[in-house]
């Protein structure tokens, strides 16, 4: 493997949307491990443009000339979900290692596919659920497994989606329909629940209803008025497999109140996580908690020494520690990063939450 890695990006606007925002600067901080090399986007002049700003050796005219670069180690996908499954195909059978956000695919089928195709080429096949190694997520895992709680009782779960309410804008539209696979419960529910498994477990029963009261929703910067057919209040409850009781509700647009509260109730104490979004995968998290005599919660953050060198964005602070355990995994044959295996899992529990909502 060359070091550093040679990244080529299937989707990189050097000044806006996710990849420039989180990954750009998750990869600067990883200068010595990692290299972009180019970009192939929906237009060559798109490429160019972004080759241009960033200073790029490659502007790649389409997708099968990046995947297919040897120039190129490991392609990350960073387009919408709709897109995921033909272009992960391409680097995948071109045997290029790829880094892919989340959602992997648009429904279960699909990232099933996708994992197949990674085991059988036999490469390292990340997924972008970056909450997963944020530090306030680690550190949280650790305090349950030193038995801050003890016993784990009941955790409780709420999130503001921040779309998927009333309205939206034109470029944001395709998460208010179902079929792109974009949905609340598919994004920022599925997201902190990745974190919530990492602490907790494996969900074991769960029940859920899904509640629409915007069948509609207006394009604000149009005056369109379009369909929405994806709901907007997400309920699940249920056990882990633990035993211990589970309950959660995900709530279309952004509450006057918390909009993500998360909390672990324990025979010996309790621990709260707290954010100003439902995208644990994309906040600054804070952890507080208390046990046996105490009656205040108190800070259970991680220490700052653990933050140095990291961007202070936490979405760009969590990418990059995904891409640090990538590297590592690239070099050393391990599995440390969320991979395909993990997201099909992850794919699995969402299915299992929109059949019983179905039904």
């Amino acid at each position: 493997m060359n070091t550093p890695i040679r990244v080529g990006f299937i989707g990189l606007n050097p000044d806006s949307h996710w990849a420039a925002t989180a990954h750009l600067p998750a990869l600067k901080v990883l200068g010595d491990k990692f290299t972009i090399v180019g970009a192939a986007n929906s237009t060559p002049e798109s490429s160019r443009r972004t080759a241009e700003a960033l200073n790029l050796p490659h502007a790649f005219e389409n997708v099968d000339q990046l995947v297919n670069s040897p120039e190129v180690d490991l392609v990350v996908v960073t387009v919408k979900v709709p897109h995921h499954l033909e272009l992960v195909t391409a680097a995948l059978k071109a045997g290029k290692h790829v880094y892919c956000e989340w959602p992997l695919g648009n429904g279960l089928e699909e990232a099933r596919q996708l994992e197949e195709l990674a085991r059988k080429k036999g490469v390292v096949a990340v997924v972008g659920t970056q909450a997963r190694p944020a530090l306030e997520i680690e550190h949280l895992k650790k305090l349950i497994e030193e038995g801050f709680v003890g016993e784990v009782l009941s955790t409780t779960l709420i999130g503001s989606g921040g779309n998927w309410a009333a309205d939206t804008v034109e470029e944001l539209y395709y998460l208010f329909d179902e079929k792109n696979g974009a949905t609340m419960q598919s994004i920022p529910l599925a997201h902190t629940l990745a974190a919530m498994r990492d602490v907790l477990g494996e969900v074991d029963a769960l029940s859920a209803r899904f509640v629409t009261h915007y069948n509609t929703v207006k394009i604000t910067d149009t005056g369109d008025v379009r369909n929405k057919t994806v709901p907007d209040q997400i309920m699940v409850h249920g056990t882990l497999a633990s035993g211990a009781a589970l309950s959660i509700h995900y709530r279309g647009g952004v509450s006057r109140g918390t909009n993500l509260m998360w909390e672990i109730n324990g025979t010996e104490g309790d621990i709260q996580v707290t954010g100003d979004l439902g995208h644990a995968q994309m906040i600054q998290l804070t952890v507080r908690g208390a046990r046996g005599e105490e009656t205040e919660l108190v800070s259970l953050m991680p220490e700052d020494s653990a933050y140095e060198g990291w961007p202070e964005f936490a979405g760009a602070r969590n990418v990059g520690r995904v891409y640090e355990r990538l590297y590592n995994d690239l070099c050393n044959g391990t599995q440390t990063a969320p991979s395909f295996q993990d997201a099909v899992a992850l794919h699995e529990l969402l299915d299992k939450i929109e059949k019983s909502a179905r039904a």
